[in-house]
């Protein structure tokens, strides 16, 4: 006999959103698995359900199935029997006064199995959050391939030539970009947050290594934002320690200042950020000539050092501040400061600084701050009239410009070329020499921002 109207077991699947014969197979196959872990036997779990059985379900040709299919299904539909799952949607007939008690009785089973039941409806919404919330585009394998790319990058990004090292960096960035948009649990959400912000300030610094400095400070927000959804107080001290060395290349000393004070109020657990940021001050307040603050930041550096324990919370590399290139910023900072006292120890920071960036393997070396380094030295030897001991530095330096070129490194060399331009020996053939290889390498056509990259 052909069944009278839609069964339960139809309407309850439209509702779940299973009515696709492979939804609910997948759907089935989750249930027997989970019932066998829970009420066994363990052969349950194997259990499957046939399409051409799935549409007889449907269509009311099955009243009373085997076993383990009627175990499995109402495991799937929690308070149904299987042979009222299997009948018809049950319905309320008009009011019959004569039966009260049977009216009621139809009334209970219209709101635990009909069209309009409010309960059932209402736990297959929470169940169907509860299969979203569950799913995730994250997990624990896609976090520790990020993470191990970023640390990839970070640590040889002071090795490697800028442009290429761009590209890579910007198609992680996105893809950590995409991740966020989709599901996850929170605890990933954060560390994809700190991940695509550590990202974000790699793009930020190869943008001012490109001389693109508004770019840069574009990419700076970004990172500081995703450090304060993170509350990442390691990445928004490191950020604002780069927001603050774009301002003092770019000439605004007082910002730079301004920037690292703010920094401030973001202590991290333990590393080196906090020391970077009294480094940074100390050369802006050089810059500013303002020389008890300069030394006093350079004296608040010396005791962070000295009292670190831990290493850094950020993935190291170009995000870590060694001692070496603490040094090199106090060089700097004495230069600004003049006087022949301050030369002399502008000279002999450098000098140490050189000769730790050099101890480093090949391959780890830092180039672009090693060759700031030696442009210190260079620029502390002509002071003190060593033309000959400042070519040696300008040379090497050249030799890694030739490979690895950045906008700081381009802009010193011109301020050295000027002042030995100026100086008292700019006649000897040693200068002469020296300014020609400088305009030489001046004349190369200079890095560019690769298309579309400075978003």
């Amino acid at each position: 006999m052909e069944q009278a109207g839609p069964t339960l077991f139809q309407t309850l699947i439209n509702q779940r959103g299973w009515q696709d014969y492979e939804v609910f197979k997948k759907r089935y196959e989750q249930a027997a698995e989970q019932l066998a872990e829970l009420e066994g036997p363990r052969s349950i779990a194997t259990a499957t359900i046939e399409k051409r059985q799935f549409f007889r379900y449907a269509h009311g040709e099955v009243r009373s199935p085997q076993t383990v299919a009627r175990r499995i299904l109402e495991f799937m539909f929690p308070g149904i029997p299987a042979t009222r799952l299997l009948g018809p949607v049950p319905t309320q007939p008009g009011p019959s006064p004569q039966h009260p008690a049977a009216e009621g009785r139809i009334a209970v089973e219209r709101s635990e199995y009909g069209l309009e039941d409010v309960v059932l409806a209402a736990a297959n919404e929470s169940a169907q959050f509860a299969a979203k919330a569950e799913s995730s585009n994250v997990g624990p394998h896609t976090l520790e391939q990020l993470e191990a790319d970023i640390r990839r990058i970070v640590r040889s990004y002071p090795n490697r030539p800028i442009g290429p090292l761009f590209r890579e960096v910007r198609d992680l960035r996105n893809r950590a970009f995409e991740l966020l948009e989709g599901r996850q649990p929170p605890r990933y959400t954060c560390d994809l947050y700190i991940g695509a912000g550590v990202l974000c300030g790699v793009l930020a610094n190869a943008s001012f290594d490109l001389g693109r400095y508004d770019a840069a400070e574009t990419q700076a927000r970004t990172a500081f934002l995703l450090g304060e959804l993170a509350g990442h107080n390691g990445l928004r001290s490191w950020v604002r320690g780069l927001q603050a060395l774009i301002a003092y290349w770019d000439g605004r000393p007082a910002d730079a200042v301004r920037l690292a004070e703010s920094g401030t109020d973001f202590t991290p657990e333990s590393g080196t950020a906090q020391i970077r940021l009294e480094s940074i001050k100390a050369r802006a307040y050089g810059q500013l000539n303002r020389n008890s603050d300069a030394l006093a930041a350079l004296q608040a550096a010396d005791h962070l050092r000295d009292g670190l324990v831990d290493e850094d919370e950020l993935p190291g590399g170009m995000m870590a501040f060694p001692v070496e290139k603490q040094l090199f910023y106090a060089s700097s900072t004495h230069l600004w400061l003049a006087g022949s006292q301050h030369l002399s120890d502008a000279e002999a920071r450098a000098h140490e600084a050189v000769e730790m960036f050099q101890a480093a393997p090949l391959e780890q070396q830092r180039l672009g701050e090693m060759s700031l380094a030696r442009m210190d030295l260079a620029m502390a030897r002509l002071g003190r009239g060593d033309i000959d001991g400042a070519a040696i530095q300008i040379h090497a330096v050249l030799a890694v410009s030739a490979r690895r070129r950045t906008e700081s490194v381009d802009r010193r060399i011109g301020h050295f070329n000027r002042q030995l331009a100026l100086h008292p020996g700019a006649g000897s053939a040693a200068a002469i020499g020296l300014r020609e290889v400088i305009i030489a390498d001046q004349q190369r056509t200079p890095h560019e921002l690769p298309p579309g990259g400075s978003r």
